[in-house]
């Protein structure tokens, strides 16, 4: 390795870090469903309290994204970072001493809150961390360990439950936190965006708005997507949209300056990102109860027989990374979502009838493969289209994004899965559903071809230019 390509200690600590934080928060946007039966008959809770217990959590995490990456960016992203983590910690340990399913609904609300703190402002210290032409190794170092801990959510929830107790899938958060906290503070230099005063009117319209887009989504399959309620939310969101977006035209200060979707780039990596995550959050939600419902796995077993496809991230992201430095994000993108597309449609023809599990092994790879080289890859484009003093902004627009694909991907397999038969179905219902997840993966790939490609300037200066520099496209 020459020396361009080495990190320095600081920037070892600033992904080590910035990596145990997000991890955290990952982890716990599923870890909950392999233990809600439990939750359940230890606190009495109610088939639409245990939905809540799991869908606080990502609507607190989503509506406070985009403040949280404006906050980060005037007061200080390691502070904001630290301030995330220690909420998200102390909320853990609410969430453990939870007596009734009211408290732990509420103790999960605050944790979101801590969530959308602590990811936003990971991938703009990361930003501001490394410069360009190592960025995107460790971004795909960071969206592997990312991605890996969210699709081994279920598996890591079942263990803690089966072994030990539900309350100790929140204690362990403490003493990482504890431990981190501190070292965050010491160890990771502080960085800033633009100086400019919080807005406060675009925090409050873009936070209802995703709210009520959430809500409708969160309650849709349940009420029926007619539901004047349901109906309401939607169409209350997108006034709301609309109100936020007049207002950015207009305020001397936004909080997203509209121009910045111009860039071709910026938008086709967020559309991207948006899609593969709605694809992938569809996907863990449906096999790890295909492989219970219908191949008789446990919790546990379940999360296992899953690992052809999760431990692909943790090898194939990093190398994405290294290659996005080198060809740029736009063939990796098309490529890797192409190739989830194809496992999750080949998936789909074996789930159709009887199988054994062995049978799915080839395509889950495949699959796992594809999203390991398009996560770090849309991430990058989506971050590192704009300047440098940008990145909080884009990173909370991209953490954004992100989540509302995750809570969209969810609700609309959910709904292919239920008209198809859902439970009493066998096997139809998750073979229809999966094949969604192909169609999401499709249009993602589609997506990615509105990325830039890298322009490689000749001579040894052409690691040195960054997105930015390299793209400028408007419209």
């Amino acid at each position: 390795m020459n020396s361009g390509e080495r990190t320095t200690v600081e920037q070892r600590w600033v992904l080590g870090l910035i990596s145990v934080g997000s991890v955290m928060v990952a982890l716990d946007t599923l870890v909950v469903a392999a233990a809600l039966t439990t939750i359940r008959q230890d606190l009495g809770a109610t088939i639409e309290q245990l939905e809540w217990t799991v869908n606080a959590y990502s609507l607190s995490f989503a509506m406070l994204l985009m403040t949280a990456a404006a906050i980060g960016d005037r007061w200080g992203r390691r502070r904001t970072f630290a301030i995330g983590l220690a909420l998200f910690s102390v909320a853990s340990a609410a969430c453990a001493l939870a007596p009734s399913v009211p408290w732990l609904i509420a103790a999960r609300t605050v944790q979101g809150a801590g969530a959308a703190a602590v990811m936003p402002m990971a991938l703009g210290l990361l930003g501001a961390a490394f410069p360009p032409e190592r960025r995107g190794w460790a971004t795909g170092v960071f969206s592997g360990l990312t991605g890996l801990a969210v699709l081994t959510g279920p598996m890591v929830g079942g263990a803690v439950a089966e072994g030990l107790t539900w309350q100790w899938i929140f204690w362990i958060n403490v003493p990482v936190g504890a431990i981190a906290l501190p070292l965050v503070l010491r160890r990771i230099p502080e960085s800033r965006g633009t100086d400019r005063r919080v807005d406060l009117l675009g925090a409050a319209l873009i936070t209802s708005a995703v709210l009520g887009a959430m809500w409708g989504a969160l309650h849709g399959e349940a009420r029926g997507w007619t539901d004047p309620d349901v109906i309401g939310a939607f169409v209350l969101g997108g006034l709301l949209l609309a109100a936020f977006l007049a207002w950015e035209r207009r305020t001397p200060q936004p909080m997203v300056p509209l121009t910045y979707f111009r860039s071709r780039t910026f938008s086709a990596g967020n559309s991207a990102g948006f899609l593969l995550t709605a694809a992938l959050y569809g996907a863990v939600f449906l096999l790890a109860q295909y492989m219970q419902a219908v191949l008789g796995s446990g919790p546990m077993a379940a999360g296992l027989r899953l690992l052809p496809w999760t431990a692909t991230l943790f090898l194939v992201a990093p190398l994405a990374g290294r290659l996005v430095d080198r060809i740029g994000e736009r063939p990796l993108v098309v490529t890797g979502l192409a190739l989830q597309a194809v496992g999750m449609f080949w998936i789909s023809r074996l789930t159709d009838s009887s199988i054994q599990y062995a049978e799915l092994v080839l395509p889950l790879m495949l699959a796992g493969c594809g999203v390991s080289m398009a996560m770090p890859a849309t991430q990058s484009a989506s971050v590192g289209a704009l300047p440098r003093e940008a990145v909080g902004i884009a990173s909370g627009v991209y953490a954004m994004m992100r989540q509302l694909g995750g809570v969209v991907g969810v609700a609309v397999l959910a709904v292919v899965f239920a008209a198809a038969g859902g439970y009493e179905s066998s096997t139809t219902g998750f073979s229809q559903a999966l094949a969604v997840c192909g169609i999401l993966s499709l249009l993602g790939a589609l997506a990615g071809l509105g990325i830039a490609g890298r322009r490689a300037p000749a001579g040894p200066s052409a690691a040195l230019v960054t997105r930015h520099e390299r793209v400028e496209e408007a419209g």
